[in-house]
C-alpha cells in the first residue's frame, strides 16, 4: 500500500497540483487509512498506516463510518474537505463504488465577529512585529495582506519582482499579474537592498521559502502583544481581509476573483461574506419591526 501512495502522489504532481494540494491529500488519506487500521483489528499500527491496511476490505461500510467518524469531530467544511480526498484516492484504486456524498452546507450569509480579523487587529499585528524588530514578518504581513497572494505563492516575490513592482504568479495551472502598491514596493525595495537580496524575499535564516507553519508560528507569537484573539490570527485570514477590503472599494466580484486566482466566483464569494454586525445593521436599517 505505501508503494500505491508513493504512486498517487506521482500522479497528483503530475497533475500539476501545488505541493501544499498534494500534502494536504496524502495527510487526510493516512487518516482515512489510520482510520481503517483500527477498525480491521490493528490498533497497533505500523509507523506508516498504509503498511496495515487490507484493500479488499475496503467497503461503503466502511467509508460511509469514517464520513460519521469525520462530522462528529470536525467542521462541515473540514469534514467535506477530508472527503473529496478519500473520495479521489478511492477512484484512483478502484473502488469508485465506495465514495461517499459530501455534506450538504448551507452558503455562509456572513462570517462570525469571532473568526474575521479587522483591519484595527491587522494593523496592531503589524505594529507588534515592528516592536519585536522583526522586519521580515511585518512585511511579509503588509504583502499579503496588501496584494491577497497566497503564502505558498510568496515564492514569487523576489528581489526582481520587487524591482518591476510586479510578480508573475504560477498557482493551479494559472498565471496572473499580482501588483505590489507603491509604498509596499519602496519598503521591500529598502529590505532586499540592506539584506543584498536576489532571489526569494522571504526566506528562513538557511535561505529555503520561508512556509506556512513558519509564519503561522511567527503570527501567533504576536496575539498577546498585538491584543489580537488567536483565532483570527493565521496567514489565509490576511487574504480575506484584502478581498473584504477591495470588494467594499470596488464592489466587482469578477475582477476580485481575477485578483485572487480563483477559477469560480462561487469561491470567491466566500472571502466576501459581510460580518454579523454589519448583517445586523443592515437588517435594523430595513426599520420593519414597528
Amino acid at each position: 500500500m505505501t508503494e500505491r501512495l508513493k504512486e498517487y502522489r506521482q500522479q497528483l504532481i503530475e497533475e500539476e497540483k501545488s505541493a501544499a494540494t498534494v500534502e494536504k491529500y496524502l495527510r487526510d488519506i493516512r487518516a482515512f487509512l489510520s482510520f481503517l487500521a483500527t477498525r480491521q483489528g490493528n490498533p497497533a499500527a505500523p509507523a506508516d498506516p498504509a503498511d496495515a491496511i487490507d484493500l479488499d476490505e475496503i467497503d461503503k461500510e466502511v467509508t460511509v463510518a469514517y464520513k460519521e467518524y469525520l462530522t462528529a469531530r470536525y467542521a462541515p467544511a473540514s469534514v467535506n474537505s477530508m472527503v473529496i480526498a478519500v473520495n479521489r484516492f478511492l477512484r484512483y484504486i478502484g473502488k469508485a463504488h465506495c465514495c461517499v456524498k459530501p455534506l450538504k452546507i448551507q452558503r455562509q450569509i456572513f462570517c462570525p465577529e469571532e473568526k474575521e480579523l479587522t483591519r484595527a487587529e491587522y494593523v496592531r499585528l503589524v505594529d507588534a512585529a515592528r516592536r519585536k524588530n522583526n522586519e521580515r514578518l511585518s512585511l511579509l504581513l503588509e504583502t499579503i495582506g496588501g496584494t491577497g497572494i497566497r503564502v505558498s505563492e510568496l515564492q514569487f516575490i523576489t528581489a526582481a519582482a520587487v524591482r518591476r513592482g510586479e510578480a508573475a504568479v504560477y498557482c493551479k495551472g494559472k498565471l496572473r499579474t499580482v501588483f505590489l502598491p507603491p509604498r509596499l514596493q519602496k519598503k521591500l525595495l529598502h529590505y532586499i537592498k540592506a539584506r543584498a537580496v536576489t532571489g526569494a524575499v522571504f526566506v528562513t535564516r538557511s535561505g529555503k521559502p520561508i512556509d506556512r507553519s513558519n509564519i503561522w508560528r511567527e503570527m501567533k507569537a504576536l496575539c498577546i502583544s498585538a491584543g489580537v484573539a488567536p483565532g483570527k490570527v493565521f496567514p489565509h485570514n490576511l487574504r480575506h481581509l484584502f478581498a473584504r477590503t477591495f470588494y467594499g472599494l470596488d464592489r466587482d466580484i469578477v475582477r476580485l476573483a481575477d485578483i485572487l486566482g480563483h477559477s469560480s466566483i462561487d469561491t470567491t464569494r466566500i472571502y466576501v461574506v459581510s460580518s454579523g454586525t454589519e448583517h445586523r445593521r443592515k437588517i435594523e436599517r430595513m426599520r420593519l419591526i414597528l
